[in-house]
């Protein structure tokens, strides 16, 4: 993979990599920036979120699971000194659907979290990470309520 980054002005970098997509980067005005584009370790939790829900994702539609809302949030803690590194992360994927199978999901993200996600593969020799989950049973007219929640440790020492 080859990544490049290109300085347009100020803190503002326009970056791209083999797949030709180009994402705008800047610092935060106390950094010199103009508080115009995502900060390097927002992209960095960004790709661990996307990188795990694609896998999740591709894995409950293969089990036949009717997802209508699907979100994966990454919360981390950086470190007070600098570098301002993540010292620990908490995942939570948000599942809505109708008649969503918990043991589907579960197998689901211990399948990104141990196989497939190379972001986590990664990241986890950095830091520690917990995996949590909450499923929504959708209910139509944009409502739902919460069926299930737990965290995927739990699951793995059963």
């Amino acid at each position: 993979m080859k990544a490049t980054v290109h300085w347009k002005q100020g803190m503002i970098f326009v970056g791209a990599a083999n797949s030709g997509f180009s994402v705008q980067m800047d610092a935060g005005t106390s950094a010199g920036g103009n508080n115009s584009g995502v900060r390097p370790m927002e992209m960095i939790a960004l790709g661990l979120a996307g990188c795990t829900a694609m896998d999740v994702l591709s894995i409950l539609q293969k089990k036949r699971q009717t997802i209508t809302q699907f979100d994966v949030q990454v919360d981390a803690d950086l470190s007070v000194e600098h570098p301002r590194v993540f010292t620990h992360a908490i995942i939570t994927y948000m599942v809505t659907g109708k008649n969503v199978d918990e043991s589907a999901l579960l197998r689901a993200m211990e399948l990104s979290v141990t196989k497939y996600c190379p972001v986590q593969a990664m990241l986890e020799q950095a830091f520690p990470m917990d995996m949590c989950y909450e499923i929504y049973e959708d209910v139509g007219d944009g409502n739902k309520h919460l069926t299930y929640h737990g965290r995927l440790q739990d699951f793995l020492r059963e």
